[in-house]
């Protein structure tokens, strides 16, 4: 047996199944759970008392699996889907495995459940495995796991991690292996053409993080935990294989508890492992769950549910408004900026909470950057917004707004700000074959439209959402009690659990260098072959070939060109070339000529961030989105394709 490895195959543990239903607030959300008491065991149940007796067992077990069915139904996935699951080996992913491979079975036609290519594997299910490889025995650990993956049925693949950067320091060391182990999860699911990711995350996982959170003051959206459906995003779309850049990561085990899963393996006699490194209290989360163990009141966890799931309906609600909000007052230039309607936003009517989530959503799509604006940035910001008539321009999370002109300050643009402090993430700039045909699979589109038909039945008032004029953690917490979601003891345990984590963690005064200009950075660039696709600043799609038929100024004389980011300077040249009497072909003028006109169109401030296609020595050649080109046999091919969606991608947090 491996060092540090612990087969625990008959863990004794009550069944506790939780339901986290998002029913409307008040005393509601302290008895949605129903309870059972024994000697043995103080956890919450949803089956009818506590018989050990086969029956019974089976009864529960059935239970796991329809809440399991129900789950994956409400995330828009069907058996015949292709599904990935990943594995620790632990009791969470071993349950999950279980669950799925049950599921998977018998919802296929007897036909197409077992797939013969695959040794008698289950069709359409892969398994995957995260070595991290910061333990001297977790390759062995991995190959263990693998061995019970494939006695279940489930194709197995074992994913090593090398740290080429060396091993990550110990205070981030949870941090790095998780953002490691993402990776190569979505790595591997793209290779294989699957665009559905199973996690065994559950309700205890729920639970530590709405702690963590507390302590670092994190509002009511990021109190709302974990979803049950999120769309992620690869950094390097991939364009030459036919496959998605995104997948559905879909969290099927948040109404499970930690006791339910180890009841899971047990029954059907499934041997885990517990990583050693789950007992260090140098990491939050350790310290946070064994805190949480101490508090084992059946109470104290049904209502801290309660509050997860009253977020969790804020949030859905918030959501709702941000979407109708983008759908009437947004639109969304084929160059790349945006336009708002600030007479249709009507942002004084909107709450801070709505208005700031529409904001922050806008900006990440424009600058595609994840990190929103925060702290006396966002307030800046919503009194900016609010403003009206607008007359004046902002600058934040790598965006530049102002007011659109001719619009009298009654309509509001957001562009890329290239002027930023903050670098341009050009190292982004993704090369993928041009010549093979890019057919996407809709199959993830399909499952994304049906999950969205259970979000979307539900239709919330402003009287159901609890905690939507909250401004901290604490009011939250005096909120829920005030509204009977938490009882006086379970408001003191958290608060005490709050507390003592606060202290723990030292915030750090974040500098947001997006106020104010620095003045024009130099322009980075990067290299782009012919017949290849470029992704450039994660926003355009650009190529370019020479063509047949053309004149034979440049064609030929490069194989490879480079991408920058439009300057001031580029104007001037076009309008030098409109005039010059020098040129061997009046196509370079009639070509300059057409552009001016087309950028007069296009305000100042977003066409900086147009792609142009320049020679190595930093010629001008084209600017394909106003049509710019220095000769006919040359084609450049340019398309507004965000990395990222409005909206961040679909999130589902039923």
């Amino acid at each position: 047996m491996a060092r540090g490895l612990l087969m625990l195959p008959h863990y004794n543990a009550k069944s506790h199944l939780i339901r986290t239903g998002l029913s409307s607030p008040s005393k509601k959300f302290t008895k949605f759970l129903t309870f059972s008491i024994s000697r043995k065991s103080t956890y919450v149940r949803l089956l009818c008392g506590c018989s050990s007796n086969l029956q019974d067992e089976s009864i529960e077990l059935s239970k796991y699996k329809e809440t399991f069915s129900k789950r994956m139904t409400m995330a828009g996935l069907k058996p015949h889907h292709r599904i990935a699951v990943g594995v620790s080996g632990g009791p969470d992913s071993m349950a999950l495995c279980l669950l799925a491979a049950d599921w998977k079975t018998y919802g296929l036609n007897a036909a197409s459940r077992i797939n013969n290519s695959n040794k008698g594997a289950i069709d359409g299910l892969l398994a995957i495995i995260v070595d991290h490889g910061l333990r001297a025995e977790s390759k062995e650990e991995a190959e263990i796991v693998q061995r019970r993956v494939l006695d279940m049925g489930i194709r197995c693949e074992i994913a090593h991690c090398n740290w080429t950067d060396g091993r990550p320091k110990l205070g981030h060391l949870q941090e790095a292996a998780r953002d490691m182990r993402y990776e190569k999860l979505q790595n591997i699911c793209i290779q294989n053409q699957i665009e559905v990711l199973l996690i065994a995350h559950h309700a205890d996982d729920q639970a530590e993080l709405f702690i963590l959170r507390l302590s670092r003051n994190s509002g009511v959206l990021g109190l709302a935990g974990m979803a049950l459906a999120t769309q992620l995003f690869a950094t390097h779309p991939s364009l030459d294989d036919g496959t998605s850049n995104s997948i559905l990561l879909v969290r099927p085990l948040l109404d499970f508890s930690k006791q339910d899963l180890y009841k899971i393996c047990e029954e059907n006699k499934q041997e885990w492992v517990e990583d050693p490194t789950n007992q260090k209290i140098i990491f939050a989360r350790n310290r946070i769950r064994m805190a949480l163990g101490n508090l084992s009141s059946s109470i104290f966890k049904s209502e801290l549910q309660g509050i997860i799931s009253a977020c969790r309906l804020t949030r859905v609600y918030v959501d709702q408004i941000c979407s109708t909000l983008m759908n009437q007052a947004v639109t969304i230039m084929p160059e790349g900026y945006a336009v708002i309607d600030l007479s249709i936003l009507n942002p004084s009517e909107v709450p801070d909470i709505c208005l700031s989530k529409f904001v922050t959503l806008l900006l990440q799509f424009i600058s595609q950057r994840q990190r929103p604006v925060r702290g006396s940035a966002q307030k800046l910001l919503l009194n900016y917004i609010r403003t009206l008539p607008c007359k004046s321009s902002f600058t934040a999370a790598g965006c530049y707004l102002c007011p659109s002109p001719s619009s009298k300050g009654t309509k509001l643009l957001i562009c890329c700000s290239v002027n930023s402090a903050l670098p341009l993430k050009m190292e982004l700039f993704y090369v993928g074959s041009f010549n093979k045909k890019v057919n996407f699979s809709s199959e993830l589109d399909q499952i994304i439209e049906s999950g969205k038909i259970h979000l979307n039945k539900m239709v919330l008032n402003v009287s159901d959402v609890p905690f939507l004029n909250t401004k901290s953690s604490d009011s939250i917490l005096i909120e829920a009690k005030r509204v009977r979601i938490l009882s006086e003891p379970t408001f003191t345990s958290i608060c005490s659990l709050h507390k003592t984590e606060l202290e723990k963690f030292k915030f750090k005064t974040e500098n947001l260098p997006d106020h104010g200009s620095r003045g024009v950075e130099s322009v980075g660039v990067d290299k782009l072959h012919e017949g290849q696709i470029g992704h450039f600043m994660g926003r355009f799609l650009v190529s370019w070939e020479f063509v047949s038929g053309g004149c034979d100024c440049v064609s030929g004389q490069y194989s490879v060109m480079e991408v920058r980011h439009m300057v001031d300077d580029d104007w001037l040249y076009l309008s030098k070339l409109s005039k010059s009497e020098n040129l061997c072909s009046d196509f370079v003028k009639v070509s300059a000529r057409d552009a001016l006109r087309v950028l007069k169109s296009i305000p100042v401030t977003a066409r900086r961030s147009l792609p142009v296609i320049v020679d190595p020595q930093g010629q001008i050649l084209s600017i394909p989105n106003v049509g710019f080109s220095i000769c006919t046999c040359l084609k450049v091919s340019v398309k507004f394709s965000p990395r990222v969606p409005l909206g961040g991608g679909y999130s589902s947090f039923l």
